[in-house]
């Protein structure tokens, strides 16, 4: 019998296999992201919230091995099925044939990559801040492909699709579940 997850549990999973402070940053992001949309859709915040914060466990440690490690580690420690394959559904045909079915599953695949679109857009800005950061903004750095250039804007396009929103929408949720986390990531401004 698998036991429910506490976000203290998952935080220490995480720092057990990440070490990097941008990885750390990202799942924080994705955490919040996460528990913004569970609360738009009536969801488990700190269920959703936890899924975002891990989702990236093994990438760090083994990179070849991205969601296959983490399936392994999180059944070792005894995670929910639900949760695992929560995880590793955001890998979808990149890493994983495990196809997001969840409206959880389809928000952390379409979030993802969007995060780190997002945080690039803040860091140019002069005032570092996600609190002025604007939707139109975003879509005009989406277009250019040199801008943040890893970031896969065709696995946002689909993830977008899945959840049946407009790609200006799913920037504004994610910008909104970001900035309440605004300090965490370092994007909320200079201060003088």
């Amino acid at each position: 019998m698998s036991h429910t997850p506490t976000r203290d549990e998952a935080l220490d999973l995480f720092k057990a296999y990440n070490k990097s402070d941008s990885l750390y940053r990202h799942g924080l992001a994705v955490e919040a992201v996460m528990k913004h949309f569970a609360n738009k859709y009536n969801e488990d915040e700190e269920k959703w919230g936890i899924i975002g914060l891990v989702h990236d466990l093994d990438y760090e440690m083994f990179p070849d091995e991205h969601c296959v490690k983490t399936e392994a580690i999180l059944k070792e420690a005894d995670w929910p099925e639900e949760y695992i394959r929560a995880v590793i559904s955001h890998g979808w045909e990149i890493c994983t044939d495990v196809q997001p079915v969840e409206t959880m599953e389809k928000v952390l695949y379409a979030c993802d990559e969007l995060t780190g679109l997002v945080t690039t857009a803040v860091l140019v800005r002069p005032d570092k801040s996600i609190h002025t950061l604007s939707v139109k903004s975003v879509k005009k750095r989406w277009k250019d492909k040199r801008f943040a250039a890893k970031v896969d804007r065709g696995i946002i396009s689909k993830g977008a699709d899945m959840l049946g929103m407009e790609i200006p929408e799913l920037i504004e949720e994610t910008i909104k579940g970001m900035q309440n986390v605004a300090v965490e990531l370092g994007l909320d401004g200079i201060k003088e």
